[in-house]
Parts: C-alpha cells; sequence; structure tokens
C-alpha cells in the first residue's frame, strides 16, 4: 500500500502530514507542524521576507527528511494565501526546489476550500443537511456551503488572521478605533456573501485551522463545556470571547489554554471574523474539525491511486458537478456535447490497443468533450484558442493545474492547427503528455465528426481494428443521413495515418 505525504503552506504556519492507504483507508503514520509567518510581510508590504522564508525553508528540509525515512511514495506540496499574494513568490519555489527538490503548488482559494471539504467529508459523517464549512487561516478565509457531500456554493475572502492584524491592529491591546475598523472591513467582506449563506441555512457548521482550534479551547475553559460540546462554540459564545481577547494585552492572551506565543499575536483579529461572521449570518455557532487542506490532499491522492475509495467518489461527483456548471455558463449544447462524450468514451475503448493511452487519459478525454466549445462564448474566430485559455485557467473543480492543462490541450486542435512541439498550449506538457494529447485529440476529432450534423443521426458505431486500417461502420437513426458525418470521418483520414500509421474508413450500416 502506498505512503502518501501532504504539505501546506500557508500564511501563518506550514504543515505536514504522512499517511498510508491501507485497504481503502488512510492511515496517519507522522504529522508535524512549524509557526513561520510566510504571509506576515506580504500583507504589509507585498513581499515574502528572507527571514520568513529561511524559517520555512528550514521547516521545509525537516518535513523532506521525514518524508525520506518513512519512504513515501507520493507527495504533494501547495502554497495558499501569502505565496499567491506575494511579487517574489517565484524566488520563494525556487529556494524550495533547491533545497528539498519539491515543485510547489500555488492553489487558488477556491481550489484550497475544495480541498478542505474534501477532506472533511471523506473523514467525517457528515449530515445531509446544508452545512457550512470555515476555514480561516493566516491570508485569506474559505467559505464552503455542502449538502449531502456535494459543494453547492463556495467563496474565498481576504480575512486572515495574520493579514487583518498587520493590517489594523497595531496596539497592545488594540485600540477601540483599531478594533472598530476591523469590524467595519470584515463586516463588508462578509455582506458580501451573507444573504448566499444565509438563504442556504446551513444547519451545521465547522470550522478547520488553528485559529479555530485555539477559540473552541478558550470557549471550553471560560464554560467548562463537556465531551464532544468542548470542541462547539456558540454565537454568543464567540461575541463574549472575542470582546474578552480584545480588552487583554498579549502577555496575558499567551497564557490562556490553548491559544499559545504564536496565536496569542493574532487570535483577536481571527475572533473577530468568527463572530461577526456568526451575527451576520445569523448562525447558531460552530465546532471544531482538526481536519483541513493536508487531508484533502491526502484523499486526492489516495483517489488517483485507487478510485473505488470514499474521496475517489467524491472527486468524480465534484468534477462532474463542476464540469456541468461551466457547460451551463459558458452556454455550450449540452445534448451535443454528451453526444460527443460517448461517442469520444467508445472510440477510447475500443481503439485502446492502438492509441495505448494511460487509463487516466479517458477523463481527461471525457471532459475535454464536454468542454471543447465553451471558446465559442468568447468569439466564433479563434475560439479553439478561446478554449484553451478558459479550460486551462478555469476554476474546473477536481483538477491540479496540469489536469486542466491537458484537458485543454486535448481540447485545442480541433480546427485546421494541429498540435506542435513548438507551441505554447503543448510546451508547459511533460514529454510524455505531449504524445499523449496528440493521440487524444485525435480522438475527439473523430468523435466530434460522429456527431458534425447535431441531429443524433448516429446511433452507434461499430469499430474494427485491422494491422492496415480502422473502420467504422455506422448506425443511422430511421430515415436519418449520415452523409456529413462519413464525409468529417474522410477528412481526418491523413491526419490519423500520421498519428496512428493507418487508415481510417467510414461507411453506413
Amino acid at each position: 500500500m502506498p505512503t502518501l505525504a501532504a504539505v501546506d503552506i500557508g500564511s501563518n504556519s506550514v504543515r505536514l502530514k504522512i499517511s498510508r492507504l491501507t485497504g481503502r483507508r488512510l492511515v496517519e503514520i507522522h504529522e508535524d507542524r512549524q509557526v513561520t509567518r510566510l504571509g506576515d510581510s506580504v500583507f504589509r508590504n507585498g513581499f515574502l521576507s528572507p527571514e520568513a522564508i529561511d524559517e520555512t525553508v528550514k521547516a521545509l528540509r525537516r518535513f523532506h527528511r521525514a518524508v525520506q525515512d518513512l519512504g513515501a511514495d507520493t507527495v504533494r506540496v501547495v502554497a495558499t494565501s501569502a505565496v499567491r499574494d506575494a511579487r517574489n513568490s517565484r524566488a520563494f519555489l525556487e529556494w524550495v526546489r533547491s533545497a528539498t527538490g519539491w515543485k510547489v503548488e500555488i492553489i487558488s482559494g477556491l481550489e484550497e476550500a475544495r480541498l478542505i471539504h474534501l477532506g472533511l467529508v471523506s473523514s467525517l459523517r457528515v449530515s445531509s443537511a446544508a452545512t457550512l464549512m470555515v476555514d480561516l487561516g493566516g491570508g485569506s478565509c474559505e467559505l464552503t456551503i455542502s449538502s449531502k457531500g456535494h459543494i453547492r456554493d463556495t467563496v474565498s475572502l481576504p480575512l486572515g488572521a495574520v493579514r487583518l492584524t498587520n493590517e489594523f491592529l497595531t496596539h497592545d491591546p488594540p485600540r477601540k478605533a483599531e478594533l472598530r475598523r476591523l469590524r467595519g472591513f470584515v463586516e463588508r467582506e462578509i455582506g458580501r456573501i451573507a444573504e448566499r449563506i444565509a438563504r442556504s441555512r446551513p444547519k451545521i457548521v465547522i470550522a478547520t485551522s488553528g485559529t479555530a482550534a485555539s477559540l473552541a479551547v478558550v470557549c471550553h475553559g471560560l464554560y467548562k463545556t463537556k465531551g464532544s460540546r468542548a470542541a462547539a462554540v456558540s454565537r454568543t459564545q464567540m461575541r463574549r470571547i472575542a470582546k474578552m481577547l480584545a480588552r487583554i494585552p498579549v502577555a496575558e492572551r499567551k497564557k490562556l489554554s490553548g491559544v499559545g506565543p504564536r496565536r496569542a499575536e493574532i487570535v483577536v483579529a481571527g475572533a473577530v471574523v468568527y463572530a461577526e461572521l456568526l451575527e451576520r449570518c445569523l448562525l447558531a455557532g460552530f465546532r471544531y474539525s482538526p481536519l483541513g487542506l493536508r487531508d484533502g490532499l491526502l484523499a486526492q491522492m489516495a483517489a488517483e491511486y485507487d478510485r473505488s475509495t470514499r474521496s475517489g467518489k467524491h472527486i468524480e461527483s465534484e468534477r462532474w458537478d463542476s464540469i456541468r456548471a461551466a457547460v451551463a455558463h459558458y452556454r455550450v449544447d449540452l445534448d451535443h456535447a454528451l453526444q460527443v462524450r460517448e461517442f469520444a468514451m467508445h472510440l477510447f475503448k475500443t481503439l485502446k490497443s492502438l492509441h495505448r493511452l494511460p487509463p487516466e487519459y479517458s477523463e481527461w478525454l471525457s471532459a475535454a468533450a464536454m468542454l471543447y466549445e465553451v471558446g465559442d462564448y468568447v468569439n466564433r474566430n479563434g475560439r479553439h484558442r478561446h478554449a484553451h485559455y478558459i479550460i486551462a485557467h478555469s476554476e474546473i473543480l477536481g483538477y491540479t493545474p496540469q489536469q486542466r492543462r491537458i484537458i485543454a490541450a486535448t481540447a485545442r486542435y480541433l480546427g485546421k492547427s494541429r498540435p506542435s512541439p513548438g507551441d505554447a498550449a503543448i510546451k508547459v506538457l511533460p514529454p510524455a503528455d505531449r504524445e499523449y494529447v496528440r493521440k487524444a485529440s485525435l480522438l475527439l476529432r473523430l468523435a466530434r465528426a460522429l456527431n458534425l450534423g447535431r441531429s443524433g443521426a448516429v446511433r452507434g458505431a461499430q469499430v474494427r481494428v485491422s494491422p492496415r486500417e480502422v473502420r467504422l461502420t455506422l448506425r443511422a437513426k430511421p430515415r436519418a443521413s449520415v452523409d456529413l458525418e462519413l464525409w468529417a470521418v474522410e477528412k481526418e483520414k491523413a491526419y490519423f495515418r500520421e498519428v496512428f500509421g493507418r487508415d481510417v474508413s467510414a461507411a453506413a450500416a
């Protein structure tokens, strides 16, 4: 069974979690964390400071030794708000690569929210009722509405505890005017999404990350909550805790159980965000969960190793929901897209001995078949280039940036152009994927040809592969003509021979 490692480079701390996939379950074998305040200077002047970079890289070196000692088969390293915003993020990424060999992936706020959601639903029994998931980190706050394990809405707000502390709280304890400005900013940001959250009527609020953990422990100490309620904080309790924390100096906050020396510096801002969120969105309270981004990363890796895992099913659902949403947003002809997808999957299966694509390309091809027409939304002229850009850069949930680039490149070459090593869409891909994309794109061209008239005239296609030829026999609907589809397949004959070294022909049954 594989050993998987997830590294989360956050704005306040860096975290490592290593788990082993045993059966269909992830079993934790090692965890580590260090506060490095990587985002501290970013939220003041836009740059990662040399000191914060140095401290973060030292922690990552320690993580790297643990990963090597425990023999992790797969490692995924992601960075969030601070590195997203920093002007010198490229230098930081190169420093990490030279120190550890790791390639850091900068993820968006929405992808961060999706992974946190995945980590929670893969490990918890989430109620079928609407659930609000809140992750307040150092640089941003991710809010996700989930129902029956599906993401219904998600948003990322610039309400991280480190960011807000640096921006608004300069005195110890904070002055009334500082707190007033802080609350005003938090109210404005939460006000943008309060109606959306209230409309979803979440019955449960789950909070993750260090600030939520500290607030839950403080609440437990003040109100002596018992059992599982020790991790729960009501709206009234949260309002009182926020006021209490703002009135005492950092030296006293450090002495509070669950807060600690580094969290004490930023917990006031975090408490204000939670208090205002519960108040403005009319939420009864929240309960803390120790799960988070790294758990979502591990669940994603486990699913890629074994799609039968619980997380694998969630990811498939997320991807399909996201693709359907993109199809609706960009006004793609859904019936045509589904028909092309069906033909693409049929060709992938029946021509397996010829194309020899990795199994995961079935899903990339499926996504490309659904999305290749999104470029029409921008302009019919250059629509294939537009489609490539949209797919590669849009938030199509459940896919890594590399996977989106593969899907985008597969959908790119459906016009007169052909994949070329010098093309920007091809150069960004690993060498093996460049040839794979060439084959996958041709399968998509054939699939589109089988519904070129958009009438559904072709009910099915029998595929026969011989050493010299691939022959398609098209079954037509009663009284339907497939002349256009036959012509379209004929146009691909020269390119098919170039890619696969065989002729392709089509005839009506």
